[in-house]
């Protein structure tokens, strides 16, 4: 394990993440044995069953990167972790490479247009585009890999959330008119791209973008028991949007650094461009029914922007206090695994102070 900060304000900023923890048990199970999601989320029911891989979480742990030097880092940055919906900033990159290729002409065509069967044929899904699923306001419906759609209505997200009525039936909305989140329709898009692809998408992310980055080859990507697909005559697993029912990105600090900072190079990497020179751009623009979504993207901008963090600041964020946050304005590029989602903004405030210094 190394920690280590260049500057007293930075060993502040280490300080304020060690010491401000997530509550989740490191067990990922609470005592009387209900996983962590399904407290977390309020779930019950046939739906809520745990389909994919789940691990033991270790400590608190990160890395600051300023103009891409390491100036700060935490506990053990080493050690893949569940990372849950930090995950979705990776299946946009994913879409990214998928328009690059010309896979995907126009992210407002049909994704039926592109993908045969059941999932995107009924006359509402049908309508579906994918800007709708990357932006989360899809209103796809129906059921994939033994979840329906109904379990995340209604669902609230962040801090302080109210899920006294998340899985309640609710009608459903014209695609692109109402922004959810819902983890069974980011699995609907994950499913999409690998129709595209035609390959495992962590087999595309490591080919394409992590190996090229000079990630680890420790992290994995994992979907459920039951999204197993067969294309072209081969099995192949459709990954999940995040951990909610297990499986997801097992990934460390480290990778997560380097993917952030690709990212905030506009998927540039040693003077190659990787994704299409405005994918960036075009990812960080504010939804329609969002003001501070993205493509998977959460950003600083909109009706709850923080007046203290700067306007283009933009994240990746998962359940249990994760996060890749990433600054243009200040150069930097932060992963946080871990630390509890109510001191986020503190920790940022204290980060952007020491840089500023």
């Amino acid at each position: 394990m190394t920690s280590f900060a260049a500057t007293p304000e930075l060993q502040d900023v280490v300080d304020f993440a060690l010491e401000h923890e997530t509550a989740w048990p490191r067990s990922m199970y609470h005592p009387e044995g209900s996983y962590v999601g399904n407290v977390q989320w309020n779930e019950s029911g046939p739906w809520s069953e745990i389909i994919g891989p789940v691990a033991e979480r270790g400590g608190p742990s990160g890395i600051v990167l300023h103009h891409g030097k390491r100036v700060a880092e935490w506990g053990d940055a080493d050690r893949p972790d569940m990372t849950f919906s930090v995950a979705k900033s990776y299946l946009s990159v994913l879409a990214g490479l998928a328009v690059q290729d010309g896979l995907i002409s126009d992210i407002d065509e049909p994704v039926g247009k592109a993908v045969d069967g059941p999932h995107f044929s009924s006359p509402h899904n049908a309508r579906i585009t994918w800007r709708h699923l990357l932006q989360m306001n899809s209103e796809w419906s129906g059921e994939i890999f033994g979840k329906n759609d109904q379990i995340d209505h209604h669902r609230q997200n962040g801090v302080g959330a109210d899920n006294s009525r998340k899985g309640q039936l609710r009608e459903v909305r014209e695609p692109g008119s109402f922004y959810e989140y819902n983890d069974v329709r980011v699995n609907a898009l994950a499913y999409a791209l690998m129709c595209l692809f035609r390959r495992p998408l962590p087999d595309v992310l490591r080919e394409r973008i992590m190996d090229r980055i000079g990630a680890s080859d420790r992290w994995t990507w994992q979907g459920y028991s039951t999204s197993w697909v067969e294309i072209d005559g081969k099995l192949l697993q459709s990954v999940s949007g995040g951990g909610h029912w297990g499986g997801g990105m097992f990934i460390s600090a480290r990778d997560h650094a380097r993917f952030g900072l690709f990212v905030s190079r506009g998927g540039e990497w040693e003077g190659q461009q990787i994704l299409p020179s405005n994918w960036m751009q075009r990812s960080l623009e504010p939804t329609p029914t969002l003001d501070k979504y993205g493509f998977l993207w959460w950003l600083n901008r909109g009706r709850e922007a923080n007046p203290k963090l700067p306007e283009d600041a933009f994240s990746a964020q998962g359940a249990g206090g994760n996060f890749i946050w990433i600054s243009p304005t200040d150069g930097i590029v932060a992963v946080m695994r871990w630390l509890n989602p109510a001191d986020l903004p503190d920790f940022l405030g204290t980060l952007i102070a020491a840089i500023r210094r």
